[in-house]
This record gives structure tokens, C-alpha cells and sequence, in this order.
């Protein structure tokens, strides 16, 4: 288990608990998102199911969630602590929903004592960085001329003598009125080529802004020994780097803890946080799935020569003249996908202590809790005609709405007693019921009436008109979970320490006969400190501990009702009207094909091994832990082809085989600590994990349409190698005059890809597994540096041994282009192919340069803070009061890829600066 407390979650600013985690847990992979209001993914000891779900289960004060969202509407301020239960032995308790680990969150509850009133504030300004910039226009319009001389040397001139009549032909054309080449034409001005009068257009410039975040934080928190309080109150305001791109959250947390008798205590908490987010520029309704995904990358799209607005002011519609390319001038403004959600959580529970009502009971207690989670969320979308992804294609607007609500109830009968000092005996019986249902609603429609109706006035849309394609639909789906555990535990003089425990769930989405199955665990542990033949040590070993875990887990993560026979309805057009009619595959009437029920599908199962040992020496100046582990998961839930003639053409079955193995290491240290208040505290984690396939849907046989490959780890990148690129060599010619003998037509400057069989033929037989796309390694490295009441800590998260798809270039000669170091007779040795034009592509391998090997260190925060003295505080009363400034993403000391940041899979990032403030009353 890791933990994770209140002071590292807030060291630094962060919009969710996702990105507090972040390199803070050995053997915790969290991605970072860069867009407001949308979390990265969180992997817990790598991947163990292909097809199923790898996201970890979420309990918030005892509550497991369920719904559409995570622990991303807390607000972090209000939360105590994070544990991340990565053994099957710890995740026991949690049963079939913590097979891929369990992330408990404890949020703050009142503390005994005075009442005490605490603020804390921030102030972020951050900035794109991008990474791969764009060629300005000298550099682009010599790359063009290099594609076209490249495909037909005896039509074009030579790029070191170019000419205007060539230069009109590549970049006059009528869709963008003439605009391009009136720019380009300038370096022709005075007779002779001057790429220096050519105006270079930044598109990136009219789609960013500075952005200003702020957060708030006000909090309280008292009570006695019989009753205490905890209530607080949030605010964020997050305004992205791309226009258009915001997200707002408003959040309230309230708690009470009652002890009216010595026998019995009530505790009452909810959560709830009302968000708003607008996604920025959509996708959603384009005309085309390969447009990019958010307003940066379409500016990235347009070309440097070109320009916004013609000689007259007005806005140029598809500047750079290439078909499907429009401006992104006011975009923000055309184009919006805004989300509205609102979750409650709540915890409410009542603890009965027998043994303080009758003394034979001493130990005796029952606790039932009950935890409701709701959550309501709506989507609004709106394309104007005019957006860069719907010209000529009508406006289009679409309504989502989604209503979740899940309880779960526990009833839970714990006895815990010492008996003759020595033996501690613990028992826990467990009953606990979930269910969960959602409800779904859509419509949609192309040709809005009037821009200002946005989503609201689907009511005015004509349903008659085919070109409305309007459409709705609506669902719900419901699932439950009953489980029974028993947990056993028993310690003897607080050095040996034993766990036993078996778990009974029963999941209502598998079939029939299928839905019950049993998970057992169990854990012991040794203080090897605290035996005799260890007094010696005292001196300098203050922990040691031994610990070996076994558990079994399951995974029942597959869509309620596929284990049931799914129909369909249809619309039979008649001489008197349409009707309906059922059926499950019908390719004239239906797009997508239904699975077929398999009425044996039960549960996916994870058996896991855990050796770790803990240790602290010196005053635990050096303490930490170690861990290995082993798991093997069976019966795993996986789609798989069946033969079309059944009348479907795949189904969910329980097939295949997967292990997973890793090391984890934690150490905690304090390298300095002087007598005048110096402290530098240090806290590294690093983990190495590998998956690999055991078995597939045909037993050791390779799927290799869906890179599955035994012995292989589950997500790999399966292709073709490439050793360079071919040089202009008698050597090379050679080898390509054979290659191109079988329909290649390979040059020099091109690609050249591995040729495995040596038959000079690229085809199937060549392909080969070029590399993971998972990390071996992820780490996380804190220094905290503290000197009287100044502190300075740097923090460094990294990935290495796994591989990339990321940078790499058609250079065809059309669209935009980035820098880059493309091949020429006079630069043989660039990293990337020779520019091609080519309508349909140039070199056909080219993508193969995108293929590379990933490794990253980096600086995620530097923070410097003061706390002023507590003579000044009291003397303005206050109790304390810190100010702190800090540097998010101020750089790397290693990224193995130029131009590309590893960490959040991008050319570009937000670089942030944040001022702090916390005090407290």
C-alpha cells in the first residue's frame, strides 16, 4: 500500500486529485491532460485484462463509486489522505472491483479541539509552449520547391535556382482568392528570389492566450469529544491556454461525527461539486474523423505563407487555398461543446459498540453504512456553418444528458480483542449490497435555424427534411452487486502478523449460473526488528519487516446485458406507412453489428503473489520499502470473431491468459540535517513493470489484426523497421534496382525499410514487433530543502524503456509543415525522408520515422514558500500564513524525442507560474 497525506496532495496547485497523485506512488502511472477540466488515465501495476477495463476502483469514505465520473469533482484541498491498494491481499476487502487496484480517498473530518478557520488561494498564469514549431515562410516555400522538383526534376527548377513562373503555378489558386501567391510574389519584387519580403503568418498566435486561473479554499473545522465538524466551500476558475477552453468548479464539503453515548457513534459527510467546462473547438458533426482534436492543432494546420485577411480586411475563408482547409479566425466563437456536471456523494454510517454497553462483550461492534453517489450531467454542442469543420455542410447541434445514481450499503460486524497481552485477535464479517443505474438521452440535427439557438430549440428543427438528419435516442441500464466476506486477523506480540479473508460477489451483468464466485487472500508479516537476536541492532535498525501477500481478484468489467440475447428495432417501409419490426443483424437496416449472448461467460480472475519488505535505519533518516510481485490473470473477458453463419460475427467469451510481474521501491531519506535548522528531505519511488500475453482466443496462437502476440506484452507496435534512409551510393542503388525490380520505387532520400527474409519484397512478411507502447519504468523523485521558515522543493516524474508513434512527416508539399531536417544531395545525413509531392503520398514508408524509442526526465514543479514566524502571526492574529510561488513544467533534463514532449504526448504543453497563499485563523 502507498499513502499519499493532505500536505503532499496540496504542495502544489492542481485542478484534481488525479494530478496530486501524480509520481507520487511506486508502481502509479498517471498521464497528463493539458486540456481544463479533463483527467489523464491511471494505471496501477500496468495492464492485466486486453479487452476489459484496467481503471482502478474509486472508495471516498468508504463509499465505492460507480458513476460516469471519478474522484476529479473533489476538490483536493479537502482531502486527508490517498491509499492505493495495489496487492490482491489489500484489495481483498474490495473484492471483485479492486482487480486493477483501489484508490481510497479520506477527505477531512472535524478534529477535537478549538474551532479553527483556514484559507488558501492561488493565482496561475500559464502559457503554451510548443516544441515543433512551424517553418516560417522562406523555409516553407523552399521545402514545396524541393517536393516538386523531387517528383519530376525535368519539369520543375532546381531549388537553388528557383524561378517565379514555377513558384505561381505551386502557390496561386482561386479558393483563396490569390492571397497565398500576393505574399509569395513579394520575394519577387525586384526580379530576384528574397525570401527575407515575405510575410510569415504564426496561425498559433490567433488561437492562444495568456491564461489566468485562480482557485479558493475556505474551511473550517472544530468540536469536542462528543461532537466535531468539518465544512469548507471551493472555487475554480480555469481558463485554458486556447481560446475557447475554460472549466469552472464550485465544490462544498460537510461532515459531522456525533458520539452522543459511549455505544454508539454517527458520522454524516457529503460532497458536492457543480462544474462547467467548455471543451473548446468540436469535433463533433465534422465532415471528417481526421480533422485535430483541438483549435491548436487545426492552427498548426494552415500554412506559414498564407494569410488571415485579404488586401480589403476581410476575413480569407481557405487560406492557402487547399481544399478542406478553413481559417480559424474567431473559431472560439463558431464552434462550442459545453458540459455541465453535478455529483453528490455521501457517507452515512452508525457504529454500535456492545462491549460499552455489556463488558462480556468487550471488542464487539456493529457498523452499517450507507453511501448514495448522484450524479447529473449535461452536453450541449454547437457547430456554427461557418466553423472550419462544417463549411458547406450546415450548422449542427447536439443535447446529451446522463443521470447516474449507485448506492452501496454495508453491514459490517467487527471483534477485536487481546488475549494474554500478546495475542491480538481481530474478526470482520461483511455484507454489502451496490446497484447503479444511469439514464441516457440525445438528439441531434444538422441546419439550425438560427445560430442563437445553439442546442435549445430542437423543437423548430424539420424532422421531414432528409438534410436535417436529425436524430434521438434515449436507454437505461442498470447492474448490482451483492457480496459476503469474512476476514480473519491475528497478531502475536506485535511481530507476527497474520490475514486471511474470502470474498463471496455475485455481479448481475454476467450470466446466469456465472454470476457468483469466490475470492479468497491472505497475508502474513514478520517484524524481524523486534526479535531478540535483533537487539544488537537498535542502534541503527529502528524497522524491519518482512511481508508475503496472496489474493485472488476478479474482473466482471463487460457492459451490462451482454450476456443476454440483444435485439434490435427496424422500420419496414409499406404501401401505408412504415413499420416496426425486431431483429438482432439485419445489414440492410442496421450500421453495427450485435454480439451474440454466451450464456458461460463469468469472471475475469487476477491470482497475485506480493513479497515486500519495509525498513528504517537511523532514526528512519534512511526508511522505505521493497516490493515484487506476480500475478496471473485466466478467463479473460475478451470479444472474439465467431463464423458469420450463426448470424453474428463476434461474441464475448472467457478466453485467454496474461501475467504481469514488477519491482517497486520507496525510499524516504534525509541526506542533511544541521544543528542551524537546515533539512533537505528526499522522497524517490521507481517501478518496473512488464505484461505479457499467455494465451489468446485460439490458445497460443498470435491475433495479429489486433497486435496481440503471445509472449509479447499487451500493447505493442507491430510494422515495419527501417534503418535510415537510402543514399544516392552505388551500393544503395544497387540494393533499390532490385527492390523496385517487384514494384517498389524506392530513391534516394527516401526511407528504407528492414527487408527481414532478404527477398527484396516488402509485405507481410516483414512485419515485426518494433516495441511496447507502455512504460518498463515510471518514477517520481521529491527534494524538499527547508531553512528556519523558507522552503524550496523540486519535484521530477519519468518514463523510460517503451516506444512512441510521434513525429513523423509525409512531406508531401502540401499543408502546413513544421521544422525539420529533410534529406537533399547536400544534406544526406538529415533525420527525415526527402519532401515528395504527391497528391495521393510520397514515400510510402515515411510513417516508419515516427516510430521511436521513449525515455523522459522532468521537472514538474520547483516551489519556493516562506511562513512567517509565529510572533508575527499572533501579533495579527493568525495562526499561520505561508506565501509561496511556483514554476510547473519549467522544463526536462532529458526527452529521448526533439520536439516532442513525452509527458503529455504533445509538440506543445502549459508552462505555469502560480503565487500561494494560505493562513489560517
Amino acid at each position: 500500500m502507498a499513502s499519499v497525506g493532505a500536505e503532499t496532495l496540496t504542495a502544489r496547485p492542481v485542478n484534481n486529485a488525479f494530478e496530486a497523485l501524480q509520481g507520487k506512488a511506486a508502481g502509479v502511472d498517471i498521464t497528463t491532460s493539458e486540456r481544463p477540466g479533463k483527467v489523464g488515465d491511471i494505471r496501477i501495476r500496468g495492464n492485466r485484462s486486453i479487452s476489459a477495463s484496467n481503471t482502478p476502483l474509486y472508495v471516498v469514505d468508504g463509499v465505492p463509486l460507480m458513476s460516469g465520473s471519478g474522484i476529479e469533482t473533489l476538490n483536493p484541498r479537502d482531502i486527508e489522505s490517498i491509499d492505493i491498494l495495489k496487492d490482491a491481499s489489500a484489495t481483498a476487502i474490495y473484492g471483485s472491483r479492486g482487480a486493477n487496484g483501489v484508490v481510497v480517498v479520506t477527505t477531512k473530518q472535524g478534529k477535537d479541539g478549538k474551532f479553527s478557520l483556514n484559507y488558501s488561494g492561488t493565482l496561475t498564469v500559464s502559457n503554451i509552449v510548443d516544441k515543433r514549431k512551424s517553418m516560417n515562410a522562406g523555409d516553407y516555400i523552399d521545402y514545396v520547391r524541393w517536393a516538386y522538383y523531387n517528383s519530376a526534376p525535368d519539369t520543375y527548377a532546381h531549388p537553388n535556382s528557383p524561378t517565379m513562373e514555377n513558384d505561381k503555378g505551386f502557390f496561386d489558386n482561386a479558393l483563396d482568392n490569390g492571397t497565398t501567391w500576393g505574399n509569395v510574389s513579394k520575394g519577387w519584387a525586384n526580379g530576384t528570389w528574397d525570401a527575407s519580403k515575405v510575410s510569415t503568418t504564426d496561425w498559433t498566435d490567433f488561437v492562444t492566450q495568456t491564461s489566468l486561473s485562480h482557485e479558493h479554499t475556505l474551511s473550517a473545522s472544530g468540536g469536542t469529544e462528543k461532537m466535531n465538524a468539518y465544512l469548507s466551500f471551493g472555487y475554480l476558475d480555469n481558463s485554458g491556454t486556447q481560446k475557447g477552453q475554460w472549466y469552472k468548479r464550485y465544490s462544498s464539503k460537510a461532515s459531522i461525527n456525533l458520539k452522543p453515548t459511549k455505544w454508539i457513534q454517527l458520522s454524516a459527510s457529503i460532497n458536492a461539486s457543480w462544474s462547467e467546462q467548455d471543451y473548446g473547438m468540436s469535433t463533433l458533426g465534422a465532415p471528417s474523423s481526421s480533422v485535430s482534436d483541438a483549435l491548436y492543432g487545426r492552427a498548426k494546420a494552415l500554412t506559414s505563407i498564407a494569410v488571415p485577411y485579404d488586401a480589403d480586411g476581410n476575413i480569407v475563408l481557405q487560406p492557402g487555398g487547399r481544399n478542406n482547409t478553413y481559417t480559424i479566425i474567431d473559431e472560439w466563437d463558431k464552434s462550442t461543446q459545453q458540459s455541465q456536471t453535478f455529483r453528490a456523494l455521501g457517507n452515512f454510517s452508525a457504529t454500535l459498540d456492545f462491549g460499552e454497553m455489556w463488558s462480556p462483550l468487550q471488542g464487539l461492534r456493529y457498523k452499517i453504512a450507507f453511501g448514495p453517489d448522484y450524479r447529473n450531467w449535461r452536453e450541449g454542442v454547437f457547430l456554427d456553418e461557418t466553423s472550419a469543420n462544417r463549411v458547406g455542410n450546415g450548422s449542427y447541434a447536439r443535447l446529451q444528458n446522463r443521470r447516474d445514481f449507485s448506492w452501496t450499503l454495508d453491514n459490517m460486524v467487527m471483534f477485536d480483542r487481546t488475549l494474554a497481552e500478546k495475542h491480538k485477535i481481530g474478526v470482520t464479517l461483511l455484507q454489502t449490497a451496490s446497484s447503479w443505474n444511469y439514464e441516457t438521452s440525445a438528439m441531434a440535427a444538422k441546419y439550425i435555424a438560427r445560430p442563437s439557438y445553439l442546442w435549445n430549440a430542437f423543437g423548430t428543427v424539420d424532422l421531414a427534411d432528409e438534410k436535417s438528419d436529425a436524430s434521438m435516442s434515449s436507454g437505461l441500464t442498470e447492474r448490482q452487486l451483492e457480496s459476503y466476506m469474512v476476514r480473519l486477523n491475528y497478531g502475536f506480540d506485535e511481530r507476527y502478523l497474520l490475514t486471511v479473508s474470502g470474498r463471496w460477489d455475485g455481479a448481475s451483468q454476467l450470466s446466469e449460473g456465472n454470476k457468483w464466485d469466490f475470492f479468497p487472500s491472505a497475508s502474513l508479516a514478520w517484524r524481524i526488528s523486534q526479535e531478540d537476536f535483533m537487539s544488537n541492532t537498535s542502534s541503527w535498525l529502528d524497522n524491519l519487516k518482512l511481508r508475503l501477500g496472496f489474493g485472488v481478484t476478479g474482473n466482471s468489467a463487460v457492459d451490462p446485458y451482454s450476456t443476454l440475447g440483444k435485439i434490435r428495432s427496424i422500420l419496414i417501409p409499406f404501401s401505408d406507412g412504415n413499420y416496426t419490426a425486431y431483429t438482432t443483424n439485419e445489414p440492410f437496416y442496421a450500421k453495427e453489428s450485435l454480439e451474440m449472448a454466451n450464456p458461460e461467460l463469468g469472471w475475469e480472475k487476477t491470482t497475485q503473489i506480493n513479497l515486500g519488505v519495509d525498513f528504517g535505519f537511523l532514526n528512519n533518516r534512511i526508511s522505505g520499502s521493497l516490493d515484487a510481485y506476480w500475478s496471473n490473470t485466466n478467463d479473460l473477458l475478451m470479444q472474439t470473431s465467431i463464423p458469420t453463419l450463426t448470424g453474428f460475427s463476434s461474441t464475448y467469451a472467457n478466453i485467454g491468459k496474461t501475467k504481469n510481474r514488477g519491482v517497486e521501491l520507496t525510499l524516504n531519506f534525509i541526506p542533511i540535517q544541521t544543528n542551524t535548522g537546515f533539512l533537505w528531505d528526499s522522497n524517490f519511488n521507481v517501478a518496473w513493470q512488464k505484461d505479457e500475453i499467455v494465451e489468446l482466443a485460439y490458445g497460443k496462437n498470435d491475433m495479429v489484426a489486433n497486435s496481440w502476440f503471445i509472449g509479447e506484452s499487451i500493447g505493442v507496435y507491430y510494422g515495419y523497421d527501417k534503418v535510415g534512409l537510402w543514399q544516392d551510393t552505388p551500393e544503395d542503388r544497387a540494393e533499390m534496382e532490385l527492390f523496385n525490380k517487384n514494384g517498389h520505387k524506392f530513391e534516394p532520400g527516401f526511407v528504407r525499410p528492414v527487408d527481414q527474409n532478404g527477398d527484396h519484397k516488402i509485405d507481410e512478411k516483414d512485419r515485426v514487433i518494433l516495441g511496447n507502447k507502455n512504460p518498463a519504468w515510471t518514477m517520481g523523485w521529491t527534494n524538499t530543502f527547508s531553512w528556519k521558515n523558507i522552503e524550496l522543493s523540486l519535484f521530477l516524474i519519468g518514463r523510460m524503456g517503451y516506444m512512441v508513434e510521434a513525429n513523423s512527416y509525409g512531406l508531401t508539399g502540401q499543408g502546413s509543415q513544421v521544422e525539420v531536417d529533410y534529406w537533399t544531395p547536400e544534406n544526406t545525413g538529415a533525420e527525415f525522408q526527402k519532401p515528395y509531392y504527391n497528391e495521393s503520398g510520397g514515400d510510402a514508408f515515411s510513417s516508419l520515422l515516427g516510430y521511436r524509442k521513449a525515455s523522459f526526465l522532468k521537472v514538474r514543479n520547483i516551489s519556493l514558500g516562506y511562513n512567517f514566524p509565529q510572533t508575527i502571526c499572533k501579533r495579527i492574529g493568525l495562526n499561520n500564513l505561508k506565501v509561496y510561488a511556483q514554476a510547473i513544467n519549467p522544463g526536462s533534463l532529458y526527452q529521448s524525442i526533439d520536439k516532442y514532449d513525452l509527458d503529455v504526448k504533445s509538440s506543445n504543453f502549459n508552462r505555469s507560474f502560480v503565487f500561494g497563499l494560505e493562513i489560517g485563523f
